[in-house]
C-alpha cells in the first residue's frame, strides 16, 4: 500500500458582508438592550447579506481570496467541499454552483456537507482523507452561511447572536510532512431538537402553516446549548491533542467556535489557557456558523498573531450534536 500523502495548507480568505446590524439597531427590532447582549454574549454587532445574494455568492468571494493567496490557477482544484446550513437550494450542491461561478472546468468532485457549526472542520476532515489517499491532489475547503435567511428578526433569544460571512482553505497533497496533524469528529443524536430548524425538509415541508408557525426559521434552547457545548470542545480539544500527541501548552494559539463569550470562557478556564491564547472576534460578527473557525483562522493568519510554524487548534460544535477540532501547523 502507497504511503499516505502529507498535507499542506497552501491558502487561506474570508469574506464578511459589509452591512452591519449594531446591538443599537436590535433595540429597536426587540425587546433587548446593547447591555443585555453584550452581557449575555459578547456579541456588539454582526454583518449580513443584501437581499438577494445567495450563500454561494459570499463562498465565492472568501474562495477568490483564498487562491489569491496559495497563488495557483483555480483549474488545479480537484475537490470542492462546502460546509453550510444555508445553501442556496436543495440541488444542486452550492458546491457546484461556486465551482461555476469561479469558472473551474476542471470536473472537480464538488460536493456539500452539513453539520451545522461544526462544518467547517467536517469538510476539512472529509478533504484531508481524500487527499492522503492519493487520488486527490488539491481541495478548496469552505465555510459559508448567510443565516441572516433563516433567523426569526422577532425572536429575541435568537437574532442577537447569528451573521452571516465566509471563509475558504486550500489544501494540497504533498510527500512533505502534513500541516494537518489531527482531526477528531464526533456526533450525539439524542440532542437534535435543542438547536434545529424544524421545517422545510421531507418531514415538515413548506406549507402555509409550517410558515405560519416560524417553523423554517431557527429554534434553539439555549441552557441545553450552553451545557453541552462545553463539555463537547472541551473533550474534542483534548483527543485532537492526544491523536497528535501535543500539549495545550504546545498551542499557539486556540480557535474556538464563536458562539457565546460564556461558553469561550469556560472552556478556555477548563483547558487553563490564558486569555492571549484564545482568538476572539465573536463581538464582530457573531456566531457564522460552519464559516466560524476557517474565517477566524485567515484573520488570525492576515493580523500576524500566527505565523508560519505555529501549531493552531481548531473547535467547533453545533446542532446534531455535533463537534469537531483539529490540530494544523501553520
Amino acid at each position: 500500500m502507497d504511503k499516505r500523502k502529507g498535507i499542506k495548507i497552501i491558502g487561506t480568505g474570508s469574506f464578511i458582508p459589509e452591512k452591519i446590524i449594531t446591538n443599537a439597531d436590535l433595540e429597536k427590532m426587540v425587546d433587548t438592550t446593547d447591555e443585555w447582549i453584550t452581557q449575555r454574549t459578547g456579541i456588539k454587532e454582526r454583518h449580513i447579506v443584501e437581499p438577494g445574494v445567495p450563500t454561494s455568492d459570499i463562498a465565492v468571494e472568501a474562495s477568490k481570496k483564498a487562491i489569491k493567496d496559495a497563488g495557483i490557477d483555480p483549474q488545479e482544484v480537484d475537490l470542492i467541499i462546502v460546509a453550510t446550513a444555508t445553501p442556496d437550494m436543495f440541488f444542486p450542491s452550492t458546491a457546484c454552483v461556486v465551482q461555476k461561478k469561479l469558472g473551474i472546468k476542471s470536473n472537480p468532485v464538488s460536493f456539500d456537507i452539513f453539520a451545522a457549526c461544526s462544518g467547517f472542520l467536517y469538510a476539512l476532515g472529509i478533504a484531508k482523507n481524500m487527499l492522503e489517499c492519493g487520488q486527490y491532489k488539491t481541495a478548496l475547503v469552505i465555510g459559508a452561511e448567510t443565516l441572516s435567511k433563516v433567523t426569526n428578526w422577532k425572536d429575541r433569544g435568537t437574532c442577537i447572536l447569528f451573521g452571516d460571512g465566509a471563509g475558504a482553505m486550500l489544501i494540497r497533497a504533498t510527500d512533505e510532512e502534513t500541516n494537518i496533524l489531527s482531526i477528531t469528529l464526533g456526533a450525539n443524536g439524542s440532542y437534535t431538537d435543542i438547536l434545529e430548524i424544524p421545517a422545510g425538509g421531507s418531514r415538515y415541508p413548506a406549507t402555509l402553516e409550517t410558515i405560519e408557525q416560524g417553523l423554517h426559521y431557527i429554534r434553539m434552547d439555549g441552557k441545553e446549548v450552553f451545557k453541552h457545548a462545553v463539555i463537547s470542545m472541551l473533550k474534542a480539544t483534548n483527543k485532537a491533542l492526544d491523536m497528535c500527541n501535543k500539549k495545550i501548552e504546545d498551542i499557539a494559539l486556540l480557535i474556538p467556535h464563536q458562539a457565546n463569550m460564556r461558553i469561550i470562557e469556560a472552556l478556555g478556564e477548563r483547558l487553563k489557557l490564558p486569555r492571549e491564547k484564545i482568538f476572539v472576534n465573536l463581538h464582530k460578527y457573531g456566531n457564522l456558523s460552519a464559516a466560524t473557525t476557517i474565517v477566524a483562522l485567515d484573520e488570525a493568519r492576515k493580523q500576524g498573531l500566527v505565523k508560519e510554524g505555529d501549531l493552531v487548534e481548531l473547535v467547533a460544535f453545533g446542532s446534531g450534536l455535533t463537534w469537531g477540532a483539529g490540530v494544523v501547523r501553520l
